[in-house]
């Protein structure tokens, strides 16, 4: 059967293609513990869960308005008000089948084929993939690693052309957990205005940010941004609630009703469930929210600790999300020839996996997960610098 080339170009994510690889050889028997998938380890709190059974309960199992049931969106529209200062109304909100639902139905609607859309790297593995998939160009701009892989004014100015239609700015970032002040937004803000660049804000990490980090939402600077910005969050990360598939985006009225039209003919609303679970999770207590905050960070000061004292490694301290991104070129050699190999070895010889940084578009580093208890994160350092110890010596 024939395969259109949209298909043929696209590459399976490289984050799940590694984690059911290490769920196969956990089948098999093999221990292996799994830093490679971008998700929280808690359970999703207890009233969230029974919010849904209870819209079951009541039947609430039917369709609902395509771009959300008006209580969600209502709260979602409460949130960024307490939370981020910005005003929105309930048709400039919709809610989707996962943040990536909405990221993918904010470039369906604003991109045109040949449009250049640019993506900071490291970037999230299906950015660039999106992009295509709406016909427009990926257009990467490097960070480096001793500016904390976040992006300078000087950076972006050097990617934009007449074709230059949007950014995907992604803060807190995955995969170096890297979050941006205030007066660094305010600097890059000033470039989206004065050349009308559209910015799709992914937020999704908004709420792990650590050492009492102040998180700014772009479109919050003022009214200028927050026209030509679209916000994109969910529920996944903050309140562990990945395979509930909730996500919302806020923007101009005009860009999410074309969202809205996009969405309602391919998936309709999302699960009617999950948007009431989700509505208690944004209108119920928060405290669990701040307890995984919390325990994050604790990890997080362990894991890089860990992980920056083992031999030819530096690892930035990441401000945000719950990944490190450490350096590990120091290890490539004809065997280990970058890291894919290097992924490749950590999971054969130690039983830890992990995701290459060529996956994110940064070659020569590795994204950890620290999303795994203690218990594990401590067996998972020692597997790490045993590898890694055999791996001198040969």
């Amino acid at each position: 059967m024939k395969i259109s080339k949209r298909a043929q170009n696209i590459t399976p994510s490289a984050t799940m293609r590694i984690s059911a690889l290490a769920k196969e050889m956990n089948r098999r028997g093999e221990r292996v513990i799994s830093l490679s998938m971008g998700e929280p380890d808690f359970p999703t709190p207890e009233n969230i869960k029974n919010a849904a059974a209870e819209a079951i309960k009541n039947n609430k199992t039917k369709y609902t308005v395509n771009s959300g049931i008006p209580e969600l969106r209502e709260a979602v529209a409460a949130k960024f008000k307490n939370d981020n200062a910005l005003d929105y109304s309930s048709d400039e909100i919709i809610v989707s089948n996962g943040a990536k639902h909405s990221l993918y139905n904010a470039l369906l609607s604003i991109i045109d084929e040949g449009d250049e859309v640019l993506i900071p790297a490291p970037y999230w593995v299906s950015y660039p993939h999106m992009v295509n998939l709406a016909q427009g160009k990926p257009v990467i701009i490097d960070s480096r690693e001793e500016n904390g892989f976040k992006i300078s004014a000087e950076d972006l100015e050097s990617k934009i052309t007449d074709r230059t239609a949007a950014i995907i700015f992604c803060n807190p970032s995955n995969p170096t957990g890297a979050a941006y002040s205030k007066s660094e937004i305010e600097r890059l803000t000033e470039i989206f205005i004065e050349k009308n660049i559209i910015v799709i804000a992914d937020e999704i990490y908004e709420k792990l940010v650590f050492n009492g980090f102040e998180f700014i939402s772009v479109a919050s600077l003022n009214e200028k941004i927050k026209s030509q910005t679209i916000v994109v969050n969910g529920v996944s990360k903050a309140y562990s609630m990945t395979g509930w598939r909730i996500g919302y985006a806020a923007g101009p009225k005009e860009v999410i009703s074309a969202m809205g039209r996009i969405q309602s003919h391919s998936t309709s609303n999302a699960s009617s469930i999950s948007q009431y679970a989700a509505l208690e999770a944004l209108r119920g207590p928060q405290n669990e929210v701040e307890n995984m905050r919390a325990e994050f960070e604790k990890r997080r000061d362990y894991f890089q600790k860990e992980i920056n004292g083992v031999e030819g490694i530096n690892c930035n301290l990441p401000q945000g999300a719950f990944y490190l991104f450490p350096n590990v070129s120091s290890y490539f050699s004809e065997e280990i020839k970058g890291s894919t190999e290097f992924a490749a070895y950590l999971l054969e010889k130690g039983k830890v996996a992990t995701v290459p940084g060529a996956a994110f578009g940064m070659e020569g580093f590795v994204r950890l997960s620290y999303a795994a208890s203690m218990e594990e994160l401590e067996e998972a350092a020692k597997r790490i610098k045993s590898a890694l110890a055999d791996l001198r010596k040969s």
